[in-house]
């Protein structure tokens, strides 16, 4: 069996000279977390399966600090890092990837020109090309009357999950179990799938949401917003088909460490790595 893999974040607002880690609440209410490459090197040594940075400011003149953080990382930290922000293009990716990152995750670039997903799969191989989806609830009251997005039911009646772009700023419309089934098709390498209802909330993971790409998509999905207690995590992987648990701020934070969470979880029958 595969082991589950559990993956901390890295918000990275590269404002500052050599960029600083932050955190927010339903992509909100940002505060200071630490310092990109130190947290990354402190959750490598704790276990952390891979790490993903993703580039909050996502400017071009933005890049190249980005660049420098996965660098410094890269020296000291041995698995994989997926880096995220701002790729619009191959050179982008390639700045990336020559610096030390061994996936790319892309979101906004995605829905608007989702033919780069194609390039980027072609040109890196599929394996290092992730398609972010932030996605939101949006409840229906007629659920017999909506044709045009795929329903799921919840305990708080029926609703679909809408995607948004540029860090949760903008909705697309577009359907997010949909848009996942596309990224699929176009040989994306997985999803890192976020709820935008339970960002940074500790409220627990959507599973309604996960559990309805995963039943969906034969690639690996990452389940990402809302990891608050160790029974939540436990619960996405007992109650859905995801392949990892992406979370921030409880590593940030101090809640639990990523070597806490895999003894809850391997205690509960799941298999993880185990330093």
């Amino acid at each position: 069996m595969v082991c589950l893999r559990i993956i901390p974040c890295l918000d990275c607002d590269l404002a500052f000279l050599s960029g600083r880690v932050v955190k927010g609440i339903e992509f909100k209410q940002i505060k200071y977390a630490g310092i990109p490459w130190k947290l990354a090197t402190k959750y490598y040594e704790d276990g952390a399966d891979e790490i993903v940075f993703l580039d909050i400011t996502a400017s071009n003149e933005k890049r190249e600090t980005m660049a420098s953080v996965i660098e410094k990382t890269s020296e000291k930290v041995f698995v994989p890092l997926t880096v995220g922000g701002g790729i619009r293009n191959i050179k982008d990716a390639r700045r990336v990837f020559n610096a030390g990152a061994d996936k790319i995750s892309i979101n906004t670039m995605a829905i608007q020109d989702p033919v780069v997903i194609n390039k980027l799969a072609r040109y890196f191989g599929s394996q290092a090309c992730v398609v972010a989806i932030d996605a939101k609830r949006r409840y229906v009251s007629k659920p017999d009357e909506v044709t045009d997005k795929i329903l799921v039911e919840t305990p708080l009646g029926f609703c679909w999950f809408e995607c948004s772009i540029y860090g949760g700023r903008v909705f697309t419309g577009i359907d997010a179990i949909g848009w996942a089934l596309e990224a699929e098709d176009r040989v994306a390498g997985e999803i890192l799938l976020t709820s935008m209802d339970r960002d940074g909330t500790k409220e627990g993971y959507d599973v309604s949401l996960t559990k309805a790409i995963c039943e969906k998509v034969r690639i690996p999905v990452i389940a990402s917003g809302g990891c608050g207690t160790l029974k939540s995590i436990n619960e996405i992987f007992k109650k859905t088909q995801v392949s990892a648990a992406l979370a921030a701020s409880v590593f940030h934070y101090g809640m639990f460490s990523i070597r806490e969470v895999k003894e809850f979880l391997s205690s509960m029958g799941h298999i993880v790595r185990m330093n």
